[in-house]
């Protein structure tokens, strides 16, 4: 190969390249807004996130888990906001990239969109990201389960339902 046909090569290779790589960000819906709010598929993504891991901890009746999902997605939205510009970034791609079919196929083993996957695949699907041998997978469990779960036990109104009077007076 002559080195002109290599240079051509090369620079049609990083044009391919630079149009895929466009094209699939402009695909890929962000986790966050510019408010650093939930997105529509940050929500889908944490709605079913809170759907798995709290399970049995949300009410049996639909409309009250509704209104218990509904309000944990309230105070993700807080949490969020109260995390470093960085932070909400990182988190921001994490929820892009789960939200997007070939992201949520490759990252968490899930088929089917968030809003749509079975509590049981659900479930899987984070269990197999939990117990993965890759670190980035397991970060992404953690982050999605401590989020989800932090910010529905703190707070109080979720109490009563699990049986814990709250903390003590001191």
């Amino acid at each position: 190969m002559q080195r002109r046909t290599l240079l051509a090569l090369s620079l049609a290779s990083a044009g391919v390249l630079a149009l895929a790589g466009g094209a699939a960000s402009g695909l890929l819906q962000p986790g966050l807004d510019a408010g650093g709010r939930l997105s529509a598929a940050g929500r889908d993504v944490f709605s079913a996130v809170g759907r798995a891991v709290l399970d049995k901890s949300l009410p049996q009746e639909a409309g009250a888990r509704q209104r218990a999902l509904a309000g944990l997605l309230d105070r993700v939205d807080a949490l969020v906001q109260a995390l470093a510009p960085h932070a909400q970034a990182e988190l921001s791609q994490l929820l892009s990239v789960l939200a997007s079919a070939p992201g949520r196929h490759a990252l968490a083993g899930l088929g089917q969109p968030w809003a749509q996957a079975p509590v049981a695949d659900l479930q899987q699907a984070l269990q197999g990201m939990r117990l993965s041998a890759l670190a980035l997978r397991q970060q992404a469990y953690a982050a999605l389960h401590d989020i989800a779960t932090g910010a529905y036990f703190a707070d109080p109104a979720t109490w009563p339902l699990l049986g814990y009077p709250g903390p003590l007076d001191l």
